[in-house]
């Protein structure tokens, strides 16, 4: 078993991930695609449509077990989604697996009108999302995807954490019959602590606590537990953290809650700052008449730098160091609001 994605971690907080019994997973495309060869064994409707993401998307095993599952467009991603909705039509079950940034840009009007206009059940899977690509560059990020997708009608969005909400996600994902934009990373990850099983539509409560709730998806939640953890080891604080694997729908009660809870609220994506989980759960506490200390953090609106993952997470503060550092920062504001 590979250790969780080298250098994405420093020592310290290996350290702090041994100390709260973090355990080393495997990257979630790996739990992703175990479980979806296994969902395809079992039933021979469900289908793999890729655009030359075979390797990439950890398919090769699906490929030699199930030739005649699984379909090879080549380097056309309008075409994949176009062919995986013609598919879903017929009554079929259909993985649509392609780069998160190729396949939520290219093909941005397939997914629209072919997939959600016309209620198609294609899961659509983003693989390598986020800054996953690292040194490739901007060209390679995906981080426009949470935002482009969440203003497409009918489609729902997932982002699991850890390979348990993967395996979840992916049999709920096809279970659902509906459009689904499933998000993947591709370095190894920490299983998160048991809580409440994986449901549509609802974030998993990790950590309890009063002085600052975290809300995370994807990879950004095993940082945003690690800062948990760090601050209430240095600062005594106690800190609520949520994973929210459903992007959209969202679980707007939980949000609410932890605002109610908590004196300040930090959401953590990788993700633009806009249009993403952040700008969703302030929006779901505007609404709610909610006023709290609350901090966005993903990435900004400027020039994105380029290095490895976790490079990029170190410069943007999306590590257990810089997020609680954003938390210390955050109680030390005026409170926004009565309390």
């Amino acid at each position: 078993m590979s250790a969780p994605a080298a250098g994405m971690f420093s020592a310290a907080a290996a350290a702090t991930a041994a100390r709260i019994g973090l355990t080393p997973g495997r990257p979630n495309l790996e739990a992703f695609a175990g479980t979806l060869l296994g969902l395809a064994r079992a039933d021979r409707n469900v289908l793999a449509v890729t655009s030359d993401s075979r390797g990439s998307g950890r398919l090769g095993p699906f490929g030699q077990a199930l030739p005649e599952q699984i379909v090879e467009v080549g380097i056309a991603e309008q075409n994949l989604v176009g062919i995986a909705a013609g598919l879903a039509a017929a009554g079929k079950t259909v993985f649509a697996v392609s780069p998160a940034c190729f396949l939520t840009a290219r093909a941005l009007e397939q997914i629209k009108n072919d997939v959600a206009y016309s209620d198609r059940p294609v899961i659509l899977v983003g693989i390598s999302a986020g800054v996953s690509y690292g040194a490739l560059g901007s060209t390679h990020h995906s981080l426009h995807d949470f935002a482009a997708l969440r203003a497409i009608p009918n489609l729902a969005i997932l982002a699991p954490a850890d390979n348990g909400e993967t395996a979840a996600a992916v049999v709920a994902a096809a279970a659902a019959r509906r459009p689904v934009y499933l998000r993947f990373g591709k370095a190894p990850v920490y299983h998160l602590p048991a809580a409440a099983p994986f449901a549509w539509g609802r974030a998993r409560l990790l950590r309890a606590g009063t002085d600052v709730a975290f809300l995370a998806t994807g990879e950004t939640v095993a940082p945003a537990l690690l800062a948990a953890a760090e601050l209430e080891a240095r600062d005594g604080l106690q800190c609520r953290v949520l994973s929210v694997p459903s992007v959209k729908p969202l679980d707007a009660a939980a949000v609410a809650e932890a605002a109610r809870t908590c004196r300040a609220v930090v959401t953590v994506e990788e993700h633009l700052v806009c249009g993403g989980l952040g700008e969703a759960c302030a929006a779901v506490l505007a609404q709610a008449g909610l006023v709290r200390r609350l901090q966005i953090v993903g990435l900004p609106d400027e020039e994105t730098v380029t290095g490895s993952q976790a490079d990029i997470f170190r410069h943007y503060g999306l590590t257990m160091e810089g997020l609680a550092q954003t938390a210390r920062e955050l109680l030390r504001r005026p409170a926004a609001g009565p309390p």
